[in-house]
């Protein structure tokens, strides 16, 4: 089998380091499984088993071993937002499709070859991974659950769903910061307490948000046995200097980066407002959910920050932000996207205006939206030493279930590490 025969070449690693797919290219001229059809299968590799060195990159086309650019950058990009640094992808790609539609008498050795229609190639490869990749692997955890017991997953999925909403409820249903407090008593009891932010010098009168606080005993000692939970990322614990969130399932222990995960989800929140969630991605954008502020949040502004919102108003309407010129020295934010309402909008605006006064106009959206996407995520996500209540937690996990891609942050950091039993009895040398 194709699977043993890795195991034999690439090691038992690679194997449990990886995932297969198994991807047909549409096509509107004949049956999606004829043998003319495009077809990418084989196995590509967890993000965390990216390598220094581009040296597990094996692609076949019609079963000959090649070495392709297209195939190279097809795969390297369904990557590229979730691996760190320069690291490299691992895989093992089988490409086959019409023998008539692809050249491979361009090299001696047969080792190059040319396609009729690159780009048909490269999209089917980049999509190929990136649907794979997209599949968060908690998401294989509720599979599994699927096979053993419908059931338990029907309920894995409601209660999934109840508490992604719950999470995202301010972002529905935002207004600015010191009109919501006011209004309600400067007491904050929804789960949009989870994008409050500690008020800075500009906000003046805005309040502090109320600071949460952990349930008491008797409600941990509640809990049922962490074996039946219907939740892949399992249930919260408590909050770990500010920085990570403990969470048990059914494996142990779970740590989970709470900004690195929150800024995946409003990374992929943000992604699938701009552009239509399909595998074509070269229409026209479409425009970011804006929230417009009560009171315009006003800084002062150097003459290029200036420049660029005259140079960019309409991608900044495309972002979902509206900022003005008051003067020759100051800016004024009117609007700020509506997943990101809780920010700091100076700094947000700050950093978007960095980013597009390195970019031509016409193409910023284009060609570098995803760099700005995140750039925005990461100022919106919860941040450190945010104090969180366990329904707080629990809805973030709930939400991580539902994200693709939400087992890396923008940046390839990993999201969340499980501490097996087994891997806890070892440290207290427990059945030795």
């Amino acid at each position: 089998a194709l699977e043993q025969r890795l195991r034999d070449v690439l090691g038992s690693d690679f194997i449990e380091q990886s995932i297969a797919l198994d991807y047909y290219a549409p096509n509107p001229n004949q049956h999606m499984q004829s043998v003319h059809a495009l077809r990418v299968w084989g196995r590509v590799g967890l993000p965390q088993a990216a390598r220094a060195r581009a040296d597990q990159q094996f692609c076949y086309v019609n079963g000959r071993f090649v070495r392709d650019k297209v195939l190279t950058h097809a795969a390297r990009s369904a990557y590229e937002d979730v691996l760190h640094g320069q690291r490299q992808p691992v895989y093992v790609l089988y490409v086959e499709m019409d023998p008539a539609r692809v050249d491979v008498n361009v090299h001696p050795t047969k080792i190059e070859v040319r396609f009729r229609d690159s780009r048909e190639i490269h999209q089917a490869v980049r999509h190929a991974i990136e649907n794979t990749l997209a599949i968060p692997r908690a998401g294989a955890h509720h599979a599994s659950l699927a096979a053993a017991s419908p059931k338990l997953a029907a309920q894995t999925l409601a209660g999934t769903q109840k508490d992604a909403q719950g999470f995202l409820y301010s972002q529905q249903n935002a207004m600015p910061l010191a009109a919501r407090e006011e209004q309600i008593g400067h007491r904050v009891s929804d789960l949009g307490a989870l994008w409050e932010r500690t008020p800075s010098a500009h906000e003046g009168q805005a309040a502090t948000a109320d600071t949460a606080r952990f349930p008491a005993a008797p409600a941990l000692q509640a809990r049922t046995d962490p074996a039946t939970e219907p939740w892949p990322l399992g249930r919260a614990l408590a909050q770990l200097q500010g920085v990570y969130i403990l969470a048990e399932n059914a494996q142990g222990l779970l740590i989970v980066d709470m900004h690195a995960a929150h800024e995946r989800i409003l990374y992929e929140r943000l992604k699938n407002q701009l552009y239509s969630p399909t595998p074509e991605n070269d229409k026209a954008p479409q425009h970011i959910a804006s929230q417009p502020l009560l009171i315009p949040v006003t800084f002062a502004a150097t003459a290029q920050e200036i420049a660029t919102v005259g140079a960019h108003t309409d991608t900044l309407a495309t972002l979902g932000m509206e900022i003005t010129a008051l003067g020759t020295q100051s800016l004024a934010v009117r609007a700020v996207p509506a997943a990101l309402v809780q920010g700091d909008a100076v700094e947000l605006a700050r950093s978007v205006l960095a980013e597009l006064g390195q970019q031509e106009a016409s193409t910023v959206i284009q060609r570098n939206r995803n760099e700005i996407l995140a750039t925005m995520a990461c100022h919106g996500a919860v941040r450190e030493n945010r104090q969180l209540t366990l329904q707080e937690m629990n809805a973030l996990l709930r939400q991580m279930e539902a994200t693709e891609r939400s087992d890396q942050c923008n940046h390839g950091r990993p999201t969340w590490r499980q501490l097996s039993m087994q891997a806890l009895d070892n440290l207290f040398l427990r059945g030795r």
